[in-house]
């Protein structure tokens, strides 16, 4: 008989992608996914526990953690023993890898943040939600305007020696600056460069403006992927910045680290993987019982109400 695994899971559900992390009880990653949301994130936490339970046939999940803009959805719909915010997350998970580490760079495919750790302590953040300039998302608007293949779009970065100056302080006027160099003549490779060092200074500009930001740097999300935006970040900021093995799923990494702290030895609230053939039907409608007029979420799981949040006051809690 197949011995099981004591394992611990995290997911981290994004607008972009659904991360799901399998720790051993050591808390080293046994396995992990990531699959892309496509606007349907119950879909995508069950396609993505679907492969999980495929992949592992001897799982014995003992806590579960969830992270993530749509981190209240995917805790109600698989029973999650914690449910935390992106900050705290990412946090745990580079201090579980490189525990000095005093600056994470965190670039999603909608947002980036910057988080600021001290002793162990998160001292300060920054999130940028109000531009796409940098984000995951343009990038790969980018890519398919210049025709090139997201997964070369670092190398292409590195083949350059003398980039462009590309205005990246807003996604539009990035993009316009852009076509400007390609009628002037410049090298596909230099601008590519240049549009890497145009968002690295425009993350440092704005989500790091007033942040000490100081060495070990670790570089998190999908965005990490690109070399190129590696080079960039350590030209801008001086420093050697380091990108984890399993740089774009740091979010459910910590998303599992902290169940796994939270359970302890009790027993877990994991509604099993049956959960990937549950009914789920979201809804939500807006509560006119005072002047906040709050929009109440409520998540009914096979024909039956499960959880309503959203609410300030706590009327409408299930």
């Amino acid at each position: 008989m197949q011995q099981r695994l004591a394992s611990y899971l995290g997911i981290d559900v994004g607008s972009v992608s659904t991360n799901i992390a399998v720790l051993d009880s050591s808390g080293q990653v046994h396995d992990s996914l990531y699959v892309r949301t496509q606007g349907q994130p119950i879909g995508a936490v069950q396609q993505g526990l679907k492969i999980i339970k495929e992949r592992n046939q001897a799982l014995e999940v003992k806590a579960v953690g969830t992270t993530g803009s749509g981190r209240q959805l995917a805790g109600v719909m698989v029973g999650a023993d914690v449910v935390k915010n992106e900050i705290t997350a990412h946090a745990v998970a580079a201090m579980h890898v490189v525990p000095d580490v005093k600056t994470v760079v965190e670039i999603g495919g909608q947002d980036s943040k910057m988080i600021i750790i001290r002793d162990g302590i998160v001292t300060d953040f920054a999130m940028n939600t109000v531009c796409a300039a940098g984000t995951g998302s343009f990038l790969d608007q980018q890519a398919a305007r210049l025709n090139i293949p997201i997964e070369e779009f670092g190398s292409k970065a590195l083949a350059s020696t003398t980039p462009v100056r590309v205005a990246g302080r807003c996604a539009v006027f990035a993009e316009s600056d852009m076509i400007h160099k390609q009628q002037t003549g410049h090298q596909m490779c230099d601008i590519v460069n240049g549009l890497c060092q145009a968002l690295a200074r425009n993350y440092v500009n704005n989500v790091g403006k007033g942040k000490d930001i100081k060495g070990p740097v670790l570089f998190q999300g999908g965005v990490a992927a690109n070399q190129g935006m590696k080079r960039a970040f350590e030209e801008v900021l001086g420093c050697q910045v380091i990108i984890p093995a399993h740089y774009n799923v740091m979010g459910a990494i910590g998303a599992a680290l902290l169940a796994k702290e939270a359970v302890a030895d009790k027993p877990t609230r994991f509604q099993g993987f049956e959960v990937i053939d549950y009914s789920y039907l979201p809804r939500s409608f807006e509560c006119d019982g005072c002047p906040n007029m709050c929009e109440v979420v409520e998540l009914n799981i096979n024909s039956q109400v499960a959880a309503r949040w959203g609410d300030r006051c706590g009327k409408w809690a299930y």
